[in-house]
């Protein structure tokens, strides 16, 4: 199983929320490409990075510091904003490895089929972000109305081949991973699946390889410095 830690930007800087409301946002960090390179020194090779203003307001304005990021080294996915093919291009020419489409794959299952014919599926995930087991868009704030399992089963059909799965109600609470989602997840499709929210331990971290999930995500807690990043590493991707 891989292991992705994950960089969220807000006007330029690091930070988490709670729940994905963006009122309980908060600085962790202040220099973005420093915390990349921490994680490339405990010995990570993949990173998660979202782009908060993209997500909530379609509009990418940390680009400057993506394409900083994507220089430390590591395999860098992003999500936030990404809506169209040209939103594809210009991620992509900033050096970033793995697009990841959320909103735009609930409204434009078509845009999804372009990605995947264009640039493979390697390439294109597709995040699907749940509160309840509902899907949420544009930045977790509205409800779209369809159940997780259902929409993972559709996008699957569209040739999506890797899903990131965040359940809302555990994301940034330090409470531990969805771990019944996530198995009913598994056996609705036969996508790789990366856990995001809830991780707490490295022992969440070795429930998660040890359910045969492709890679899980690792935010507050090695902010609030309770995952050993380099143990995590060693430990899971082996």
């Amino acid at each position: 199983m891989l292991i992705f830690p994950a960089i969220d930007l807000k006007d330029g800087k690091v930070v988490r929320l709670y729940k994905g409301a963006f009122d309980t946002v908060h600085q962790v960090a202040n220099d973005p490409v420093a915390v990349a390179r921490t994680f490339f020194d405990a010995g990570a090779r993949h990173l998660h990075m979202v782009d908060l203003d993209g997500a909530k307001d379609g509009v990418r304005k940390n680009s400057g510091i993506v394409r900083a990021v994507t220089e430390v080294g590591l395999k860098t996915e992003l999500g936030g904003g990404i809506r169209s093919m040209d939103d594809l291009k210009a991620v992509f020419d900033l050096g970033v490895w793995r697009a990841v489409i959320g909103s735009a794959a609930v409204t434009d299952p078509d845009f999804v089929k372009t990605a995947i014919a264009v640039y493979g599926p390697e390439r294109i995930a597709v995040g699907i972000d749940a509160k309840n087991g509902s899907v949420r868009t544009a930045g977790w704030v509205e409800d779209a109305g369809l159940n997780y399992l259902e929409f993972a089963r559709s996008v699957e059909s569209m040739g999506v081949k890797y899903i990131i799965f965040t359940d809302i109600d555990t994301d940034g609470t330090l409470s531990g991973p969805p771990c019944g989602r996530l198995s009913e997840l598994q056996k609705a499709t036969g996508c790789s699946v990366t856990a995001s929210g809830g991780v707490s331990s490295n022992a969440d971290l070795r429930m998660l390889r040890d359910m045969g999930l492709y890679a899980a995500i690792v935010g507050k807690a090695w902010y609030a410095g309770a995952v050993d990043l380099r143990h995590a590493v060693e430990e899971c991707e082996g």
